[in-house]
């Protein structure tokens, strides 16, 4: 009897990728094994590490606890009333500054001298309130106040160094503390650091009232040393920049002064 073959059979190939089929399988199932095998390895460890290492790090969440309370209450009840009792000090020598400021002659030294020392009845000045109160920000505004009352009182190396303790980021009195250090510079005929704190003084904020005012001693300064291109660049920019403001209305005259200077 002849023997024949359907069309289109073909038992071998298919029997060839059941099989690639099935160990593909098997080798995904072999890698999915290792890798949970794997991970069980690294939580074991991980657990043993802990188990190990349970006490000190125990310690360790308990220090860190302890230190953020410790912020926390150093802030509630140091800081905040220490900068309440700063402030509520501060306002005693500022309203003989203010008044010192106003007067003239005898009665500015004397009213300069009760903000600056305070009073024979324990009320503090402002060298009492910068050193009891440095950290807080009356004690720095205290700085800043004692540095303009020896200004005016031309003890230029005090002034200096107060000031130099004062920071602030306030767009008038940064600047004007800077500024300030340059004038005591000027005044002692130092005018190269007199040129520098004036430029800090006209970059620290950049405003209308502070810049060209800086700006312009500057270009003084500069010209007095003979960096003329400096003092004009100074003066061009306060041009540019301020044309509107007093000094800028008046610029051209110096402007021209340091172009032809020679």
């Amino acid at each position: 009897m002849a023997t024949y073959k359907k069309r289109g059979y073909k038992p071998k190939k298919e029997k060839v990728v059941e099989e690639v089929i099935e160990d593909t399988f098997d080798e995904s199932q072999s890698d999915v094994a290792k890798t949970f095998e794997g991970l069980d390895e690294v939580a074991n460890r991980s657990e043993q590490w802990i188990e190990k290492n349970s006490r000190p790090l125990f310690y360790g969440l308990v220090g860190v606890a302890v230190l953020i309370l410790a912020y926390l209450a150093y802030n509630k009840f140091l800081a905040e009333p220490n900068e309440v009792t700063a402030a509520n000090e501060l306002a005693y020598p500022r309203s003989f500054f203010d008044q010192a400021e106003k007067a003239a002659g005898a009665k500015a030294d004397s009213l300069y001298n009760l903000g600056l020392n305070g009073s024979a009845d324990g009320k503090y000045g402002f060298l009492d309130i910068a050193k009891s109160f440095g950290s807080t920000k009356a004690g720095n505004l205290a700085n800043y106040y004692a540095g303009i009352t020896y200004l005016r009182q031309k003890d230029y190396k005090n002034a200096i160094s107060y000031l130099s303790d004062f920071n602030s980021e306030d767009k008038l009195l940064g600047p004007t503390a800077l500024g300030a250090i340059g004038d005591a510079f000027a005044d002692i005929d130092q005018p190269a650091e007199a040129l520098e704190y004036y430029e800090k003084a006209a970059t620290k904020q950049d405003n209308e009232f502070t810049s060209p005012m800086f700006l312009f001693k500057a270009g003084q300064i500069a010209m007095k040393l003979g960096k003329y291109d400096k003092a004009l660049n100074f003066y061009t920019t306060i041009k540019e920049k301020y044309a509107t403001t007093q000094i800028g209305r008046d610029i051209d005259k110096y402007l021209n002064s340091a172009k032809y200077a020679e």
